[in-house]
């Protein structure tokens, strides 16, 4: 199985495409896709028929696509900048995130 950076819950900022630049929380990862649901990002308009038997009513709903893992970059709280996320153990042995850029734990 392949193993990503970016995790559920991580802020992330878009480094590419249409909404480049835009800031989000990460709702989802999808390693089948390589892709990643944004918080926010990537929004478009579904048109939905109503169903009488969920009690679900018909309309015009927005939601967010998914965006392919390449196109975000984690975004490090200490620092405040997009960042690439390294590994490291612990003096207990636990294996860790950490930004890069400012050498902090990610959490």
């Amino acid at each position: 199985m392949k193993q990503f950076r970016i995790r559920k819950d991580d802020k992330v900022v878009v480094i590419a495409g249409k909404d480049k630049g835009k800031i989000g929380k990460v709702l989802k990862v999808l390693p089948k896709k390589d892709g990643v649901l944004v918080e926010k990002v990537n929004m478009v308009k579904r048109h939905m028929r109503a169903n009488p038997y969920r009690q679900q009513p018909g309309g015009i709903i927005e939601k967010e696509m998914p965006l392919d893992i390449s196109n975000v970059m984690v975004m490090c709280d200490a620092c405040a900048k997009a960042t690439k996320v390294g590994y490291r153990y612990t003096e207990d042995g636990k294996k860790v995130r950490f930004c890069k850029k400012c050498n902090e734990i990610i959490g």
